[in-house]
């Protein structure tokens, strides 16, 4: 499948520092700015890493420890998630266009989560969350394939149509939910809706946590694969790959991983449409590149994102998904001038 770039290590290297430190900076940045010693002296200090003897208050320590540390971990990962799912989707569709938020899975994962929230409760405990958004992101993926297809003869133009077909009538029964629904809760979906990691705590991280390893895998595993699939079906059987069943397994894997991050972020749009396509500028086309090097950039991206939505209008916090949609939908516009040219 070719040869990895020599420059590919250096790059990845890169974007590692780039994404610890855009943590380091979410974490120091708020209306109580904490240096960025202390910061790591408090996060060595807790997770037992090294002993240094406190020079920071309590409510230093409550604020890096409880409160940014988990939600900078967080954007993080829904953004390193996002980013390996627009990447898996855009080669198995062979659609430039295709994230989660434009095929319509993300609207199916809010769905379920809200579904669970307004009418289930605890139903099955801490995994109610998870497992409902999965199956409603699975649901929104199958009615996608059904309605456009993912041939090369349904067209890129096709598929998109069919995801904002879908995510519409997702809406559309996600309204009704709320108007049947406790007037209460109804406030409590507005967060899935809008996006955001004001919620992050410890206890919770461990789900996309795993989500990401699981799914980052998975698709590192089938990478030449996807390579292989990008030259044409044809091309790809000749080489061992069943292209069918390419598609139903990345795309059940990526209903998964888009599902759990839904359930505990809500809805973020067009970080798995613009990751891909930055990193290819840097890397090329190879899978086994491109699928590492978007979930850096999709870390980096998100949580400077959340930063931006927490200083825009502070002390109060924007939504995530209003920057990422306003970056995203400029974003796809000039793709789509691109394209025409």
């Amino acid at each position: 499948m070719g040869f990895l770039r020599p420059h590919y290590p250096a790059v990845c290297a890169v974007l590692a520092v780039l994404c610890l430190f855009s943590i380091t900076l979410s974490v120091s940045i708020g209306s109580a700015r904490i240096p960025f010693l202390t910061v790591w002296s408090i996060i060595l200090n807790k997770a037992s890493l090294a002993s240094i003897a406190p020079h920071w208050d309590m409510g230093r320590e409550n604020i890096v420890w409880e409160l940014r540390l988990p939600r900078a971990l967080l954007a993080a990962m829904v953004g390193a998630g996002l980013g390996l799912a627009g990447t898996v989707m855009q080669a198995v569709t062979r659609n430039p266009l295709a994230d989660p938020h434009l095929l319509g899975v993300s609207a199916g994962a809010g769905f379920g989560a809200n579904l669970a929230i307004l009418f289930l409760g605890s139903l099955l405990g801490v995994y109610t969350l998870p497992l409902f958004a999965f199956m409603g992101a699975l649901g929104a993926t199958a009615a996608v394939v059904m309605v456009g297809g993912i041939s090369r003869a349904g067209g890129p133009t096709r598929l998109i149509l069919a995801g904002l077909a879908v995510s519409f009538v997702i809406a559309a029964g996600s309204n009704v939910m709320i108007m049947l629904a406790d007037p209460h809760a109804i406030s409590s979906v507005v967060f899935w809706s809008l996006g955001g990691f004001g919620f992050a705590q410890w206890n919770n991280l461990v789900f996309p946590a795993v989500a990401l390893l699981f799914s980052g895998v998975v698709f590192r595993y089938l990478a030449e694969q996807l390579n292989a699939l990008a030259m044409g079906e044809e091309t790809a059987a000749t080489l061992g790959v069943n292209p069918r069943g390419l598609r139903i397994l990345t795309l059940t894997v990526s209903a998964f991983l888009t599902g759990v991050l839904v359930a505990f972020s809500g809805m973020i749009g067009f970080v798995g449409l613009m990751m891909p396509h930055i990193t290819r500028l840097l890397v090329g086309g190879d899978n086994r590149r491109v699928l590492p090097v978007s979930a850096l950039l999709g870390a980096i991206f998100l949580v400077l994102a959340d930063i931006a939505a927490r200083r825009i209008t502070a002390p109060n916090d924007m939504p995530v998904g209003v920057v990422t949609g306003l970056i995203g939908g400029l974003f796809f516009i000039v793709l789509l001038s691109r394209d025409r040219g």
